[in-house]
């Protein structure tokens, strides 16, 4: 057989890197690796491509007609979004597949201004959309179609978004591509990106990877027009592919149409070619087995960690991504970058001698300002000479720096280098550390808790081999019904599809195979509803799939430049400066001289205020009550909505008369719809309306919270603009809890009944009467099944005095001023905990990391534990944990904490049996308040975690409503099962009132 190679280019910020392979060689010590060259990436990117491509041909010696694929990973679209360029970024129309739904939020409701000046197009609702199962919201309708069509073309647009509700479920994206044939039949012009072809559920984020895509479209498709044309002059008639965020490749024709799969190839290419080169695909490391893999990559200016899976690829970031301030939900590596690198400066204190290193760099100047080479600036580089562990440069401009400062920075190095690992690693084995890239020569001591450390060859060209080895994927997601069928058969026809479909893009059947299986349980379904995310891998096959788009002969020669080059860092899910968005109106104010607006002991909530009551209802939500956001942006769109003129507003519950009549409105369903099928933001109101006719009343007058955990915390404000009544500040929890019975009245007796169940197709189920408070929530529950999965709830109106007795008081103003004090911990970089104590005292129960999370569904409820260790004295960080907060941790033992949607109990436990209820020892549970808080963020949902996170466990204690044999009953530990007793936490304190601190009598509001 001839030889045949591959050529990988890898683009960068700074520079452009090649590099060529012989695919037949890779056994060798090399891996194949024939020639590798480096050229600085110019504006137009194409010709930096062309020289590199040229270069390693000439090293080479290769003939061009045994090239068989050039592969290319770039940052270059990814930039015209994160730079906002206008001249790169159009307009783009926006139309929703989803019947009545999704009104609640439209599009680009979260994008920075000036990405939404630029992109902000028309947008249309049409009939469409399916369901979970794969059932019609409704049909198309095509005359909704044509008049769409009519409208775009009179604003003068020619690029779509199309966002189907479920789209990405394995249907196929039937209704998206059924409603794109019709469009593009009417205007052919029409340039149409279907959204279940970028990513997976999540609407909105979905949603917004699509219209990004859309808008970065035409400078795409010129871009890799530019591409072709610089293999056509390289006389290279190969197949043109480029690397997608997830390390697989996509030929040049698909990539034209949705390069937002390739913002992160970069960093992707960097972690898989480090895997290829030291030989890790071939299971030669005799340590690899039973241990885990890191990637560290180390630059000028940073250092770029990630884990690799055992399919070789990298560990994908396990929640949404945000891209130039934009929330999104396409695939991208989880990378963490710290600001350590070749480039590195180092700073002695002259007055205490200490030394740091990082995170300021001389980037690109190294070779000017870095003392080896003539410059006046302390690097690393500069102490890795001064160590003797290079000669790069002259060492003898270095021989002046002490051993004590090359000591000390060696140990911070080390230190940078060590918490990045700890902080990226899955599992608790030891770790097997892959180090590539130019500034790798800086790693120079033993990591602690690294078994071994490999410095793979071509190590500073891992990018571009990582380009060149890329392999094609195929995946299948599904929603599978188990019930009465052999999971085992159902699974396995599922990976048979994801195989044909990596076929399908070019891989060699033979080579294909299945790496991941995601089984994911859907809360709420009784018939073991199932989803299954499977994804198959395998190398391209040797021959022309998808080949080149070709180049008409008369295309003029357009020049694709890009803006003045700055120094690139990778997209990361932790690092990245956030433009200004009306989504976070808090970053616009002072929050320490920020006041809400209470006059005459009315509180008329501000978008700052909702903001703040999000954040606040994620640390009572004690783990449940679903993500607030939807509801926080729904809230934001009402104030915002042209031409509102009414009010939010928050009133006190002794404002009520005995005989006035209050309602409640809630949320109620799945987790996995709310992220999808977005309520129309009618279901509330349908809701209430028809509890209170059925229940004899003929006005209302206020709205009470049902609960104040998570998303419901939220719900009431809508309502109160709706129908012009205050919310009463309080709420009928006190936190989160997962059913209907647990909201006061119902734990102390009082009929939940009757209560009205509603959704946006005007389905509204009306539960007369039931046994008790347990049969009205089953009875509530099915309906929700049958309607979809998510519904809205208003259970029996109550008398003013009912909700004054029973309302846990002044929680919405609790949730604002925890929202507040997170906040400003956050802005000034203060202690979190202790903040969030200020305002709400409490204990600290625990510091640590966790270390395992299993989840499951029963009863339709999302059942499951996490394990936490403790930390160790190089691992705390003053975010986490502060001398000044009074607990009792136990520095040596785990920490089990069992959930049911919330947090349930936290306990002591043996790290080797932690579900053993003998060896536990609870130290807290419900109804006291377990809230876990991320290591600088916020309250964390049981949902969102995973191994790996540095967290803080914080209680509250319950009010004194739970704590009776009554509410010990429903909202204790035996209302849960629990074969345990309630051990009080500390004394209960009433929550303080916004309206009481900031009331100002009169009509006028002095903001002095």
């Amino acid at each position: 057989m001839n030889t045949k190679y591959r050529i990988g280019v890898d683009v960068g910020g700074t520079n452009t890197d090649a590099v060529i392979l012989d695919i037949l060689s890779v056994d060798s010590p090399s891996r194949g690796v024939c020639a590798s060259t480096k050229t600085p990436t110019t504006s137009d990117v194409a010709s930096g491509i062309y020289t590199a491509i040229q270069n390693v041909l000439t090293l080479s010696h290769v003939d061009r007609q045994d090239v068989i694929s050039v592969a290319i990973g770039t940052t270059h679209f990814v930039n015209a979004v994160v730079q906002a360029d206008s001249n790169r970024l159009s307009k783009v129309a926006v139309v929703r597949l989803c019947g009545p739904f999704t009104r609640q939020v439209p599009p680009f409701a979260e994008f920075p201004s000036d990405l939404k000046e630029i992109m902000g197009g028309p947008v249309f609702y049409l009939d469409g959309g399916l369901e979970i199962d794969g059932r019609e919201i409704t049909p198309l309708n095509l005359e909704e179609i044509k008049a769409t069509v009519r409208s775009i073309q009179d604003a003068g647009i020619k690029l779509v978004a199309l966002i189907g509700v479920f789209s990405p479920l394995d249907h196929g994206g039937i209704h998206e591509e059924a409603c794109k044939k019709i469009m593009l039949e009417l205007d052919p012009s029409l340039s149409i990106v279907c959204s279940h072809s970028v990513g997976r559920i999540g609407f909105i984020e979905r949603e917004n990877a699509t219209s990004l895509n859309a808008s970065i479209l035409m400078f795409a498709r010129k871009t890799v027009r530019a591409f072709c044309r610089a293999m056509a002059k390289l006389q290279l008639r190969c197949p043109l592919y480029l690397t997608q965020n997830d390390g697989t490749l996509t030929d040049a024709a698909t990539a034209a149409e949705l390069p937002i799969k390739t913002f992160a190839s970069g960093p992707t290419n960097s972690m898989t070619g480090a895997a290829f080169l030291a030989s890790l695909d071939r299971g030669e490391n005799p340590k690899q087995s039973g241990q885990q893999v890191l990637v560290v990559d180390i630059g000028g200016t940073t250092s770029d960690v990630c884990a690799l899976l055992p399919s070789g690829l990298p560990r994908q970031a396990p929640n949404y991504v945000e891209v130039g301030g934009v929330r999104t939900a396409f695939s991208m590596p989880e990378v963490l970058s710290v600001g350590l690198g070749g480039g590195s400066v180092v700073v002695v204190d002259e007055r205490t001698k200490a030394v740091s290193v990082g995170p300021e760099s001389v980037g690109n100047h190294l070779t000017s300002k870095a003392m080896v080479f003539g410059g006046n600036v302390m690097t690393t580089t500069d102490v890795v000479v001064a160590a003797g562990k290079s000669d790069i440069g002259d060492s003898s401009k270095v021989k002046d720096i002490s051993t004590q400062i090359v000591n000390k920075a060696r140990e911070e190095i080390q230190k940078i280098l060590e918490r990045a690992i700890d902080s990226m690693k899955i599992s608790d084995q030891p770790v097997v550390l892959l180090l590539v890239g130019g500034g790798s020569i800086i790693h120079m001591d033993a990591l602690k808790g690294v078994a071994e450390c490999v410095v793979p060859p071509h190590h500073d060209s891992a990018n571009a081999v990582g380009a060149a080895i890329a392999k094609v994927a195929g995946e299948v997601d599904v929603i599978e019904l188990l019930e009465g069928r052999d999971e085992k058969e159902v699974v396995e026809k599922a990976k048979q599809r994801a195989i044909e479909a990596a076929v399908a893009r070019g891989a060699g059947k033979a080579s294909v195979k299945v790496v991941t299986i995601e089984k994911i349980p859907l809360s709420y379904a009784t018939n073991k509803a199932t989803r299954l995310v499977i994804k198959a891998i395998g190398s391209l096959a040797p021959f022309d799939h998808g080949g080149i788009p070709v180049d008409q002969p008369n295309d003029p020669e357009e020049e694709v430049h890009d803006k003045p080059k700055v120094e690139e860092k990778p997209i990361t899910t932790t690092q990245r400066q956030e433009p200004y968005s009306t989504a976070k109106p808090s970053l616009q104010v002072d929050l320490d001289k920020y006041k809400p607006d209470v006059r005459n002991h009315t509180w008329y909530v501000s978008p700052v205020d909702l903001e703040f009551i999000a954040v606040g209802t994620g640390v009572l939500g004690t783990g449940g009550g679903g993500p607030s956001r939807l509801q926080y942006l729904h809230c934001l769109q009402c104030l915002q909505a042209p031409g509102y003129t009414g009010s939010m507003r928050v009133v006190e519950p002794a404002s009520l008369n005995d005989s006035d009549i209050c309602v409640t409105g809630l949320w109620f369903g799945a987790p996995s719809v709310s992220s999808e099928r977005i309520p129309a933001g009618t279901e509330l109101a349908a809701a209430i309306d028809n509890c209170v006719r059925i229940a004899g009343k003929e006005k209302f007058h206020a709205i009470v919270t049902g609960e104040i955990g998570g998303g419901n915390g939220l719900s009431a404000f809508p309502s109160s603009a709706t129908y012009d009544v205050p919310v009463v500040d309080g709420d009928l929890m006190g936190r989160a809890y997962p059913t209907l019975e647990h909201c006061t009245p119902y734990a102390y007796g009082l009929s939940a009944t009757p209560c009205a169940v509603a959704d946006a197709k005007g389905n509204v189920s009306i539960i007369l009467h039931a046994e008790n408070n347990r049969r009205a929530e089953t009875m509530a529950r099915n309906q929700c099944v049958e309607l979809g999965l998510k519904v809205a709830l208003s259970t029996s109106p109550l008398t003013g005095e009912v909700t004054k007795k029973y309302i846990v008081p002044n929680t919405i103003s609790q949730a604002w001023y925890i929202g507040r004090a997170v906040h400003r911990a956050q802005r000034l970089k203060t202690n979190l905990v202790q903040a969030i104590f200020d305002t709400s005292p409490g204990r600290l129960l625990y510091t640590g990391k966790i270390i395992d999370v299993k989840r499951d569904v029963s009863r339709g409820y999302t059942m499951g534990y996490c394990v936490l260790r403790p930390l160790g004295a190089d691992e705390r960080e003053t975010t986490l944990l502060s001398d000044s907060i009074e607990s009792d941790l136990d520095e040596s033992r785990y920490l089990i904490i069992p959930f049911q949607n919330e947090f349930l109990y936290a306990a002591y436990t043996d790290q080797n049996e932690p579900e053993e209820p003998s060896k536990q020892e609870v130290i807290c549970t419900v109804p006291d308040l377990i809230s876990i808080l991320g290591q600088d963020s916020e309250a964390l949902g049981s949902q969102e975690l995973r191994y790996g996170l540095k967290v803080s466990v914080i209680a509250m204690a319950a009010h004194p409503l739970w704590t009776t044999e009554e509410g010990l009953k429903i909202g204790g530990p035996k209302g849960f099962g629990l074969e345990m007793e309630w051990t009080k936490l500390g004394e209960y304190w009433a929550p303080r009132s916004v309206i009481q601190e900031f009331n100002r009598e009169g009509r006028g509001f002095d903001d002095s």
